[in-house]
């Protein structure tokens, strides 16, 4: 589905990093990012141009592609790697920070990805998320159109113990994220920290 969506010229999602990203990027702690579900590249690659050292992971090869054509258009590296998050490892205290920014899974994959999360910030990491909410089926700008993959603050802070929450906000925003993210948005967007 995914190879599908991403087989045109353009960039779905736009090359410019996710707004509320950009706007807190500031928030990651230390150097070692791992930005999750990340298609064509485009926050990972702004993440390398900041300075930090992004690794990305997808399900796309085709979205590998992209964010690697991306990644040397703008002189920079990242390490992509396509794997299903059902079976990646993040690891154990690996990473400084993670994005998770529109990646919305089944409810069960979710869940398992949020506890691994947990165990794969090092102490002090920082959890960096923004989905859209079920209140976006009702406007239709983008994101499944299924309920049950999209999240809301009490499933967050059920799906991440563990984590201190510092910022846990469900906001309407307006969204300009190339012709695939395009409009009026029901988001969730957390800023959290490993214990």
């Amino acid at each position: 589905m995914w190879d599908e969506r991403y087989s045109s010229d353009h960039y779905i999602y736009g090359t410019e990093p996710n707004q509320f990203l950009q706007q807190n990027v500031s928030r990651l702690g230390g150097k070692k990012i791992l930005c999750l579900a990340e298609g064509e590249g485009r926050n990972a690659v702004w993440l390398a141009r900041q300075g930090y050292q992004v690794s990305a992971v997808d399900a796309s090869s085709v979205g590998q592609t992209k964010a690697l054509k991306l990644a040397q258009q703008h002189k920079v590296s990242i390490h992509y790697e396509v794997r299903d998050l059902a079976c990646f490892d993040l690891g154990i205290e690996q990473w400084d920070g993670i994005v998770s920014i529109f990646c919305h899974l089944p409810p069960a994959l979710r869940k398992s990805l949020h506890q691994r999360i947990v165990h794969a910030l090092k102490p002090g990491g920082v959890l960096l998320l923004e989905a859209y909410t079920p209140r976006q089926l009702q406007l239709g700008t983008g994101g499944p159109q299924d309920a049950a993959m999209m999240m809301d603050a009490a499933t967050l802070e059920a799906e991440l113990p563990g984590l201190r929450f510092d910022h846990l906000a469900e906001v309407k925003r307006d969204i300009v994220e190339g012709t695939g993210h395009t409009g009026c948005g029901a988001v969730v967007q957390v800023i959290a920290t490993r214990r």
